[in-house]
């Protein structure tokens, strides 16, 4: 029910999803008389592999938080992240509230043991026609060198299973690749990823910059949210911005023209690779359940990935890879020594 444009993106959506991969079960949760109302406009009411879950309310994009924790507790985003609570679904979609989805999710859902906080991992391509997956992407602007050493060593698991990468390669997003750049609670990650790295659990490349992610420099960059998610819109409005131009340039006068219809091969082959639809659906890692988020503004070409890559995340068993890797990586708290025994 939630994005800029609701069942009239998401259902089309699902609709498509289905026909493509036969082994998936998609329950659309929400107004039941409108997701019937928008099946039935696409002749699939009576879809096998499509189930209908009514809930009463909606969350708003611009809902405040306690709304949706507290007054909103039959909401389409809560019924579809209970769903995943109770083992009736694999995971959950939402192109809603972003802020309400994350606190929606993480109530329901808990954190997993070891992660203080849960973090939004999305992808970026690069010029080895690859992803390089980001994270946090918005969900801490103020972090400490614990959670952002957390948030590598989730991402490594995430890209392990997603990708088939066996060792994958973590950069720490920094204003420098020299030891001595950063503020210190980079320089602390640092000191907690290399000491990884020598005991052999994860693959710690060093410090990278901004280009990096495009150069596919790393598999992961890892950063507070509040970089994460500037680095994000920043990217997002230059794709804008190069596009919008290049469309008005093309069509300046009878030359132009010309030339854009020459190099149309090539113009569709750089927007393909581009284009960030194929980049929708980032990942709220560090739950007890699968989470995915869509952009709100995603069409259904965009929001169908974000259904796929929930379903590849689900697919590859990525909640067990966690919970595993997790518990083996994640630094414990010394053990108190115990006190002798006296009387208070």
């Amino acid at each position: 029910m939630g994005g800029d444009h609701g069942p009239s993106v998401t259902i089309p959506a699902a609709i498509s999803f289905v026909k493509a991969e036969p082994d998936a079960e998609l329950i659309l949760v929400g107004l039941e008389d409108v997701i019937r109302a928008e099946l039935k406009k696409h002749h699939a009411e009576a879809h096998p592999r499509l189930s209908v879950l009514h809930a009463s309310e909606q969350v708003l994009m611009d809902d405040p938080l306690e709304v949706a924790l507290r007054r909103k507790k039959d909401s389409s985003m809560r019924v579809a992240i209970e769903q995943v609570k109770d083992g009736k679904a694999q995971a959950a979609v939402s192109a809603g509230n972003t802020g309400a989805l994350m606190a929606v999710a993480r109530y329901v859902l808990k954190t997993m043991a070891g992660v203080d906080r849960p973090a939004i991992c999305s992808i970026m391509p690069n010029e080895k026609d690859g992803p390089t997956y980001m994270l946090d992407l918005g969900a801490n602007v103020d972090c400490e060198s614990h959670h952002l050493h957390q948030f590598a060593i989730m991402g490594s698991v995430l890209v392990g299973a997603m990708e088939n990468i066996a060792r994958p390669t973590i950069g720490l997003l920094n204003v420098g690749t020299e030891d001595i750049k950063g503020n210190e609670v980079v320089k602390q990650t640092a000191k907690l990823l290399q000491a990884d790295h020598e005991r052999g659990a994860l693959n710690y490349y060093g410090n990278v910059e901004g280009n990096d992610i495009f150069k596919g420099t790393v598999d992961i960059v890892v950063c507070d949210g509040f970089v994460g998610n500037v680095t994000l819109k920043a990217v997002e409005g230059v794709a804008r911005f190069m596009g919008n131009m290049l469309r008005s340039e093309f069509k300046r006068n009878i030359f132009t023209m010309l030339a854009a219809l020459i190099g149309m091969g090539a113009l569709k082959s750089i927007k393909a690779k581009f284009n960030p639809a194929r980049y929708n659906g980032a990942s709220f890692l560090g739950l007890r359940g699968l989470v995915f988020k869509s952009h709100g503004s995603a069409d259904a070409y965009s929001f169908e990935w974000a259904i796929k890559r929930a379903y590849d995340a689900a697919k590859n068993d990525v909640l067990a890879h966690l919970s595993t890797m997790i518990a083996e990586l994640m630094p414990r708290d010394p053990v108190a020594p115990e006190l002798p025994n006296s009387t208070i």
